[in-house]
């Protein structure tokens, strides 16, 4: 028996594959164990394939006690007897199985018997069907040419009867007026008939029917002039008249200026609608101006509030929907429309060679910018008419629909520039409005400030209601209705309202990058109007703005310092201090995380902005200084230039303006006290009440003044106060002033007390002169000394105006220090 009919199962080699085969698709090893199990060499493993049974038992007699052997030997017997049923189980469903799989063996047998008989008798009836189908077609041989020649003459008389019957067909669809229909029947036999215009017939049956397609392409020019019909229509006479060979050019323009006929009653209406509206916002402001009810020194009144909205006959989005519902809308109509009937329909062969494409297009692009510009127009006038900001919400929701219905346009017309226009109008809105709030801000700082002038002019009487009516807004936050308000409270309104005021804007024109919004995101808008925009156009320039509207207080002219009250001065001085210190870093912070700013443009950076508040704030308390010591000045200059001081009476007081003077500096040490610290001062002498004794005493006041009292030694005098002076301390007058209490009275003092030194220095005394200039500055030092960091300096000043009123005297005679202490103790 040769190898090809060898059974499988008698190759050793066959078999030994078909195994490994089989053992490898179900993981076994060699010896039928799983594979994926490894294999244990211990003896004592029950469970493994070197099992020793003798070595087991010994382990076991070994290891455990007789309890545990039983225990274990009765485990053994359950596990035995769950295996012997489990293999019983196992061996029960194998015999059930294979009963089953032979029954099913058996009938599958009957089953293929049977298929097989029909398989034959369906053989044999395909057999018979072939055969008799191949008599039929020999027999049918001679006769299906006739039959074909037949078929193709009832087809060409059927065409006859169709150019035969055209000219009626046409005229029924003309009196139908079923153009459609007529242009199509024409445009079936227009070759036919051109083909055969040479026979009589055929040329009488072409002309009929040119006249008629004249006459139905004359009404089609009408219906498309006159206009009345819809845009489906329109579009329907347009497609017609191309497949009529109309030209292509005139049809554009004809379909163009149509279209924007349509267009122009849209932005007509919009225009009305502006014309409206600019006349309701007249009226409403005239009203407005003449409202007896409104509190004109109130930020939060509606006349000088900038934050509260005018009234309008229209709101924006009502506009903005207007003209997307029905311009935007119609345009978008016109453009898909064009489109469709004039570049992207299939061009034939005679009219692909024209370019209809092309020309349809550039004429499209022009009709879409000219009517885009004059709708742009429009919409930027509505917006420059929002002035109001105090709800932002309806221009960014405006604003944003706008954006969204622009982005059809894009769509339909690629390539377009009435999407990048339509985009740079919502950047120049968003920029206006930043310009706005930022106006709006500086007009309400303008405001509260003149809220604090009031209330610091405020008159301080203790009945009721009068002093209260002049406070505005800020008087609110006084803790008595009778007074008006202390600084501290005038300075925590002013800054909380600010704050509250700028958050209150952040929150505004937060509304721009909403996450809803369609232009939010976009990185032509977002990344330069947070950065640029809300930080730098608004947050920043508002902060340089207070600290250049604050030192423009310190370039009023003339010795008062101008009508600028020095406690607004002082106010405004710890107000940039305070934004130098936390308000800065503070507002900079909340604007960063609130809008996400990318510092990648640059941008102002915090340090400048605290720098250029703390020099506000140090030229603010400079000018402070100034003016009040100029106030001082001021009475000290003309206590001494009017007043005869070589006639005088002998001194019993001290001068009524030397109490002024120290009662005025009190209360400005009380005003500087509530805003600034104490300050650091030098340790005061035990003594510092009585120093004048000291300065002033009879041994002193011989060793300076008694060579002047012989005329023959004048200038020795001369020499030894200039040796004084030498090894005296420089005084610098108009020296930078640190912010705390002790700095600022400190720099009071030295102005006054060295405007009173120049003044002695410029007039002549008698001995009473010199006496009650001795009264005078010994009143001085038992109080002056209490508010400077160094009581040296009141000591040397006040030394120096003694010394100059001395070196200027008729008849020095001093007073004796026992009678100015009386005398100063007494006044």
């Amino acid at each position: 028996m040769s190898s090809a009919t060898t059974p499988p199962d008698s190759d050793p080699a066959q078999r030994r594959r078909v195994h490994s085969m089989l053992k490898l698709y179900y993981g076994l090893n060699e010896e039928g164990k799983a594979t994926e199990q490894a294999e244990s060499l211990d003896p004592c493993d029950i469970n493994g394939p070197h099992f020793d049974p003798e070595i087991y038992l010994n382990k076991l007699r070994k290891e455990c006690s007789l309890t545990e052997l039983m225990d274990h030997e009765s485990c053994m017997v359950k596990q035995i007897r769950s295996l012997d049923s489990d293999m019983q189980t196992l061996v029960y469903e194998n015999y059930n199985k294979f009963i089953s799989a032979t029954d099913t063996i058996r009938k599958m047998k009957n089953d293929f018997k049977k298929m097989e008989d029909e398989m034959d008798c369906l053989s044999a009836n395909m057999a018979a069907i072939t055969e008799f189908s191949a008599r039929i077609s020999g027999t049918l041989q001679d006769q299906h040419a006739q039959i074909t020649k037949l078929s193709g003459v009832h087809t060409l008389l059927r065409k006859l009867q169709f150019l035969f019957e055209l000219p009626a067909r046409l005229n029924k669809c003309l009196e139908l007026q079923a153009y459609a229909q007529a242009v199509s029947s024409h445009r079936r036999a227009r070759c036919v008939l051109q083909q055969y215009s040479h026979m009589p017939s055929f040329r009488g049956i072409q002309d009929d029917c040119h006249v008629i397609m004249e006459q139905l392409a004359q009404q089609l020019r009408q219906k498309f002039r006159d206009g009345g019909s819809s845009a489906k229509d329109l579009s329907e006479c347009v497609e017609l008249l191309l497949q009529l060979d109309e030209p292509a050019e005139e049809l554009c323009d004809k379909f163009l200026s149509h279209a924007q006929s349509r267009l122009e009653a849209d932005l007509q209406g919009l225009e009305a609608e502006l014309k409206d509206s600019a006349v309701t916002d007249t009226g409403a402001g005239s009203v407005q101006k003449t409202s007896p009810g409104s509190n004109p020194v109130s930020p939060s009144s509606s006349v000088s509030n900038p934050f509260l909205s005018p009234a309008a006959g229209t709101d924006i989005l009502e506009f903005i929907d207007r003209g997307c519902n029905e311009f935007v809308s119609n345009l978008c109509l016109v453009i898909a429309s064009y489109q469709e009937l004039f570049i992207n329909r299939p061009q034939e062969s005679e009219l692909a060679s024209k370019n209809i494409p092309e020309m349809a297009n550039g004429k499209l692009h022009v009709f879409v910018d000219t009517l885009a510009a004059r709708y742009f127009s429009l919409v930027e006038r509505r917006i420059q008419e929002e002035k109001g900001v105090g709800d932002n919400s309806l221009l960014v929701r405006a604003l944003d629909r706008f954006h969204r219905r622009l982005q059809a346009i894009s769509k339909l017309l690629p390539g377009s520039a009435v999407p990048s226009q339509g985009t740079e109008i919502v950047v120049r809105a968003a920029r206006e409005r930043i310009k706005q709030y930022l106006s709006a801000l500086q007009t309400f700082y303008h405001d509260s400030l003149t809220d604090v002038r009031q209330a610091l002019a405020a008159p301080r009487l203790s009945v009721g209601g009068a002093s209260a009516s002049g406070g505005g807004a800020l008087v609110g936050g006084a803790s008595s209705k009778d007074a008006p308000p202390s600084l501290p409270e005038l300075l925590t309104s002013l800054s909380n309202f600010i704050l509250n005021q700028l958050k209150s804007v952040l929150a505004s024109v937060h509304l721009f990058t909403a996450k809803d919004i369609t232009f939010s995101n976009k990185p032509y808008f977002k990344g330069e109007f947070c950065s640029q925009g809300v930080r730098e156009g608004l947050v920043v320039s508002f902060i340089k703005f207070i600290c250049q509207s604050s030192r423009q207080y310190c370039e009023s002219a003339g010795d008062r310092g101008g009508s600028t009250p020095p406690a607004l001065l002082l106010l405004l001085s710890r107000l940039c201090l305070d934004y130098e210190t936390s308000t800065i870093s503070y507002i900079l912070t909340l604007t960063d995380e609130q809008f996400l700013v990318q510092h990648h443009t640059p941008v102002t950076p915090v340090t400048a902005l605290c720098a250029e508040a703390r020099e506000a704030a140090q030229k603010l308390l400079n000018h402070y200084v100034k003016v009040q010591g100029l106030i001082i000045s001021q009475m000290l200059r003309k206590s001494v230039e009017t007043r005869d001081w070589v006639n005088t009476i002998e001194p019993r007081n001290v001068r009524a303006v030397m109490k002024r003077v120290v009662e005025d500096t009190t209360s400005i040490d009380v005003q500087v006290g509530l805003l600034y610290e104490e300050g650091v001062r030098k340790a005061h002498s035990s003594d510092s009440s009585k120093r004048t004794f000291s300065v002033y005493s009879s041994s002193r006041q011989q060793i300076r003044y008694a060579p002047s009292y012989t005329p023959s030694a004048p200038m020795d005098t001369n020499l030894l106060s200039n040796i004084h002076k030498l090894f005296s301390e420089r005084i610098d007058i108009f020296s930078p002033v640190e912010f705390n209490k002790v700095s600022v009275l400190t720099g009071i003092i030295k102005i006054s007390l060295k405007t009173f030194l120049e003044c002695v220095r410029l007039r002549t005394f008698g001995r009473y002169g010199l006496q009650q200039i001795q009264v005078d500055c010994h009143y001085l030092q038992m109080y002056l000394w209490r508010f400077v960091s160094d009581e040296n300096l009141v000591h040397f000043l006040l030394d120096e105006i003694v010394g100059s009123a001395a070196h200027r005297c008729l008849d020095p005679s001093p007073m004796e220090q026992s009678v100015i202490e009386v005398i100063c103790e007494r006044g």
